[in-house]
């Protein structure tokens, strides 16, 4: 994927760069794999704001993406690849030969006419191809993994992502993440070969705070600029912290580990992700 630079007409857009589309091949979505899409705001079901920076964003149609792969030993053919705004990798519209129509997410490689099928059993191992996690060969790197079988894809799903599939440890995976850990999955659980598409969007530039005000990004606002009864870090002549530690509006420290250290799922981490491994449990 490819960036272009608008011309300097204003200052927003002097700096700003915007995909050039050019693997898309289809504007308007499916309207049979389109659902409305409400928008809470960060706000929760009394209207009070629980997730702060949040609001404003444009309307969106949300794209039903077939996580699961459930549609077993069907072959598919790629008939367009499009853009989804609720996410930053491009998704890719499948005919099925049974009639049906699914979203996937586009993998790097994956282009219109592609054959792509989810296999029971063994089968080739091709881009865009869905296979259970011990029918894969080895060093080979997949998205959209599960974590419980028949659960649906939850790992390596964002653009230019993907987890390299190391060894078989009896009835499980060993999988390397994107993140550095090392961990276990159940070798029954399904993924998809290939990384995905669209590893340079981090590469672009907004170029205005407009734009992140599109794409629902409300202003953050430095604790030490408030007045003192808004954040413990606001008041004071100049900008100043008073010696405190930075923290939250609330006085929480940043960083401050949220994982439980009792938590089920360290039994299948090998190596997290900084290095380190997890202590046994006394």
């Amino acid at each position: 994927m490819a960036f272009r630079k608008l011309t300097n007409s204003s200052a927003g857009a002097r700096h700003a760069t915007i995909p050039d589309f050019a693997e898309i091949t289809k504007g308007k979505p499916e309207k049979s794999l389109c659902v409305r899409l409400h928008y809470h705001a960060g706000r929760n079901n009394q209207g009070r704001i629980t997730v702060r920076h949040k609001g404003g964003q444009h309307d969106r149609q949300y794209r039903l993406i077939d996580f699961k792969r459930n549609r077993i030993d069907i072959e598919a053919t790629v008939k367009a690849i499009e853009y989804d705004p609720n996410r930053n990798c491009y998704i890719a519209l499948l005919g099925y030969t049974d009639g049906s129509k699914g979203y996937i997410l586009a993998c790097k490689g994956l282009a219109v006419g592609t054959k792509v099928q989810s296999y029971s059993g063994t089968g080739e191992p091709n881009n865009g191809n869905a296979l259970e996690l011990r029918n894969i060969p080895q060093g080979l790197s997949v998205h959209n993994v599960e974590l419980q079988p028949g659960r649906g894809g939850q790992l390596a799903r964002s653009a230019g992502n993907y987890a390299r599939f190391m060894a078989i440890d009896g009835e499980y995976a060993i999988l390397a993440l994107p993140s550095g850990e090392l961990r276990r999955v159940p070798s029954r659980c399904r993924a998809t070969i290939g990384e995905i598409g669209n590893a340079e969007i981090n590469t672009r530039n907004l170029g205005k705070a407009g734009r992140s005000r599109w794409m629902g990004i409300r202003p953050t606002v430095r604790g030490n600029a408030m007045n003192p009864i808004a954040h413990p870090l606001g008041g004071g002549e100049g900008h100043t912290n008073g010696g405190r530690q930075h923290c939250s509006p609330w006085g929480l420290v940043d960083g401050l580990k949220t994982r439980k250290r009792k938590n089920r799922n360290n039994l299948f981490i090998i190596r997290r992700r900084d290095g380190k491994t997890f202590s046994k449990a006394k």
